[in-house]
């Protein structure tokens, strides 16, 4: 029987995610390694993507909802003059009109209607529940789904290059390499999707890279391989400690003994002025014990999840 491993209060660890696994498969992945079933992920990605997966071990799992929520930030690649009905490169052909010496100007001004605080439709192939249903289980059951557009925020979506291609098929294609920073809920492949609408070539993800997840980056992602290597040596595996996680991730509040106490029992204190209006708060007791994560309501803390 293989040791338990002593996972403590747990943490967060940065996956660098390889195409072809699915968010689940990397949880089922560091259960094995951490020897723990307490894993979970913060914010789903395709399994065509690659890039940053926040994975939270024990306690941290509770942290996981609220960092989510977060902004992200991707490259992707952005096909030009074919459909498909998953919306990126995974799915089947549905339509082939072609893109070929796009106006560089038509297709700025494309990018930048998706640019900003917009309304978009989410792809038909999501986990968005229609009547209590995924999305894309009823795509695959053959269903039409039809998804109401939702505001969704855009902050920077940038072309850094643009190539004409041919596609397997014969198509004559239009790559664009693009950066995107959005918030939590937009969909990369629908603004592919909406890209290549308004230009009348129809457009979807050929590669899409999550390159951060709120304060997490590919800079302190580990790839399975290496977490692996961890786990043969018998190392301790690079988790992010439960406090730091938070300190990084939310606006901290450094409160006394007695009102960490207060906190701990689910006192709901009256914050100070500079962290009201400020989403999720960390607070932090005496000697940087993580106490809670709160939340501001009518000026006062009320707790979202308690550590002590």
């Amino acid at each position: 029987m293989a040791r338990k491993r002593d996972n403590g209060p747990g943490g967060l660890i940065i996956v660098d995610k390889p195409a072809g696994f699915t968010s689940h498969d990397v949880v089922a992945k560091l259960r094995g390694m951490a020897r723990t079933r307490r894993v979970g992920h913060a914010g789903t990605l395709d399994p065509m993507a690659t890039g940053v997966l926040v994975i939270g071990t024990e306690r941290a799992t509770r942290l996981l909802g609220h960092l989510a929520l977060t902004e992200k930030e991707y490259v992707a690649t952005v096909r030009l003059g074919q459909e498909t009905v998953t919306e990126d490169a995974e799915g089947e052909i549905t339509a082939a009109r072609g893109a070929k010496d796009l106006d560089r100007e038509r297709v700025d001004a494309a990018v930048a209607e998706q640019t900003g605080q917009i309304s978009q439709v989410p792809s038909t192939v999501s986990a968005v529940k229609v009547d209590g249903k995924r999305a894309y289980a009823r795509v695959r059951e053959g269903e039409e789904v039809e998804l109401v557009a939702r505001p969704v925020t855009v902050s920077s979506f940038v072309v850094h290059d643009v190539r004409e291609e041919t596609a397997e098929d014969g198509t004559p294609v239009t790559d664009l390499l693009v950066s995107v920073v959005c918030s939590s809920g937009t969909y990369v492949r629908a603004l592919a999707r909406d890209v290549g609408a308004a230009l009348g070539t129809g457009g979807h993800l050929t590669a899409l890279r999550r390159t951060r997840v709120g304060p997490y980056g590919l800079d302190g992602a580990h790839t399975l391989e290496r977490l692996q290597e961890h786990v043969d040596a018998e190392e301790p595996l690079p988790v992010l400690p439960l406090g730091e996680a938070a300190a990084a991730a939310f606006s901290r509040w450094d409160v006394d003994e007695e009102q960490a106490r207060r906190i701990g029992n689910g006192v709901q204190l009256r914050m100070p002025a500079d962290a009201v209006g400020r989403g999720p708060v960390a607070v932090f007791g005496p000697g940087g014990q993580f106490v809670a994560l709160v939340a501001e309501q009518g000026g006062r803390a009320k707790s979202l999840a308690v550590f002590v």
